[in-house]
């Protein structure tokens, strides 16, 4: 019997789009008892939810994935309801799973926990080296709270907690609205768009220079998944590659097809974001798939799915997305 067939499991926001795919994977290792709860059922801001949740669930395993989040706009919109709601959900589900002694809780942070001005590629040492770019703080510092709960929960209580940082992540079921989608989703169906306008252009915010790493979301799933059965500590771990992508915030996008325009004024941020690779550790040989090639046609054909009559292509030229194809191997911590 596996690992994951032996123990239960609640993943919040699994039925979102990184969830689904850690509980497709969950499914595909073994795991028999997966319960994924629904914000109708539970409220997780709630305390009394989360421990009605517990009660009903009986879990080994915490996968902790949900989270009020957003992209520029709704960040710029909702920044006390985007501290409070993810502070509420880390702190209490983390809380409760050490007064029921849980087996394991596995807290998903973001890369905007990372300093503004923290050095390229960021490193797991220096999440504290300084203040996150502005709009994204109160969602960033909410979850990266977590790691200081994680730290101190151990020292104290025992509680075997981790705190992990995926990158920018894409693939099927992103959320493609205009209003609060990220980066790789707002541009395919602005392309997409455009091409059935007939248009030439489209706009971008920003003006061209920043740059983000970008993870394909099983991807990110097989790390998460691979750290909840492996790792056991408390020190950050980062979900990447190791290289900013997007080749300086799209200024390349597919000029065979589109002009870019900018909004210099709306969205300028952080000027890079990219995570260190993960150290490289020879015990175990236990190694993670990073982004691959089919990941942005996946993309697109969820958007034609999520919008009816946008064309099914999108032809994006390699100098745009450098999408590695590399492994790593697990860093120390991993058992």
């Amino acid at each position: 019997m596996s690992w994951f067939e032996k123990r239960r499991f609640v993943v919040t926001g699994g039925a979102g789009f990184l969830g689904h795919a850690v509980v497709e994977k969950l499914k595909a290792r073994g795991a028999k008892h997966i319960v994924v709860p629904r914000s109708a059922q539970y409220d997780l801001v709630d305390r009394r939810a989360i421990k009605r949740l517990y009660d009903d669930a009986k879990p080994d395993v915490v996968v902790h994935l949900a989270a009020r989040v957003g992209g520029i706009g709704a960040n710029r919109e909702n920044p006390g309801k985007f501290f409070y709601e993810n502070l509420m959900m880390g702190t209490q589900l983390m809380d409760e799973a050490r007064l029921r002694k849980l087996e394991k809780f596995v807290a998903i942070g973001t890369i905007c926990a990372y300093p503004k001005f923290a050095a390229i590629p960021f490193k797991e040492d220096d999440l504290w080296s300084g203040y996150p770019e502005e709009t994204n703080a109160p969602y960033g510092l909410a979850k990266k709270m977590m790691l200081v709960q994680s730290a101190a929960y151990r020292e104290q209580y025992g509680l075997n907690s981790l705190f992990l940082l995926p990158v920018n992540l894409y693939g099927p079921r992103d959320n493609f609205d205009l209003e609060t989608s990220h980066v790789i989703p707002a541009l395919v169906r602005k392309c997409l768009a455009a091409k059935k306008a007939g248009e030439r252009h489209i706009t971008c915010w920003g003006d061209g220079s920043p740059t983000r790493e970008f993870l394909y979301v099983d991807d990110a799933a097989e790390g998460i998944l691979l750290a909840t059965e492996k790792y056991n500590a408390s020190d950050a771990v980062n979900i990447g590659a190791g290289m900013g992508d997007l080749d300086q915030g799209s200024r390349h996008a597919d000029r065979r097809a589109h002009r870019v325009r900018r909004r210099d004024s709306v969205g300028h941020h952080q000027a890079q974001r990219s995570a260190a690779p993960l150290p490289r550790r020879v015990e175990g040989r236990e190694r993670v798939r990073l982004p691959r090639e089919d990941g942005l046609p996946l993309g697109a054909q969820e958007h034609h799915r999520v919008v009816p009559g946008a064309r099914r292509e999108l032809r994006v030229s390699p100098q745009t997305y450098r999408f590695l194809t590399h492994s790593r191997i697990a860093p120390a911590g991993f058992t």
